[in-house]
């Protein structure tokens, strides 16, 4: 990159999938964040777009010079992946199937190219800093439905250990389930009962090596 990238790249940069760095934009606008080095194309379909590590530290620097006018085509789309006890019912349809395929995929890259061997089978910095999002991002993608609209699934949620998140769900089954998925996706899990509601749940931390 040699040099800023202009408003209307910024605000595509601005605008990633906070949990995968995943963009939308022009083809244009995509196409050039790749000359710069602040993108690159997923090699297999639908050949999304995701921030390398240097435009991951460009969406982290703060913007000084005021904005342009916003751009004809707005920048929409985000993914978000569900921690589970959202009002709303999750959605199952092939849409969001496969948007959350897509968003895993961009995880998984995410770790080969920030991991220091390249390994894809364990989490990497930016998942240690976003734990939440990315262990109900690990559920989600293994087909684990989530908690909402009054259904049962799972929930996520933060706690005070370090590196470490709370995975609550309904029965033993489903607990088992939700410690079988994260440690596919290279946490490592353990059960416990909170000590007030003697209720089970999932004490799960991102594996290091």
């Amino acid at each position: 990159m040699t040099r800023p990238p202009t408003a209307a790249q910024r605000r595509v940069i601005d605008a990633a999938d906070p949990v995968t760095g995943r963009l939308r934009g022009t083809p244009a606008q995509l196409a050039a964040l790749v000359r710069h080095g602040l993108a690159f194309r997923h090699p297999r379909p639908p050949h999304d777009h995701f921030l390398t590590p240097a435009g991951h530290r460009i969406r982290e620097t703060p913007v000084t010079a005021p904005p342009e006018p916003a751009p004809a085509e707005p920048v929409t789309g985000v993914f978000t992946a569900r921690v589970g006890g959202e009002e709303e019912p999750p959605d199952t349809g092939p849409a969001r199937v496969r948007e959350v395929h897509s968003a895993w995929q961009g995880l998984l890259e995410l770790r080969r190219m920030t991991n220091p061997d390249g390994s894809v089978d364990r989490p990497c910095g930016w998942e240690r800093t976003h734990l939440v999002r990315a262990a109900a991002l690990a559920l989600e993608a293994a087909a684990i439905r989530p908690a909402g609209g009054g259904r049962e699934g799972y929930r996520v949620r933060a706690t005070p250990q370090p590196e470490a998140v709370a995975v609550h769900a309904d029965g033993p089954e489903a607990l088992s389930a939700c410690a079988s998925a994260l440690e596919r996706a290279g946490w490592q899990t353990g059960e416990y009962t909170e000590p007030r509601t003697r209720a089970r749940y999932v004490l799960a931390s991102p594996r290091r090596v």
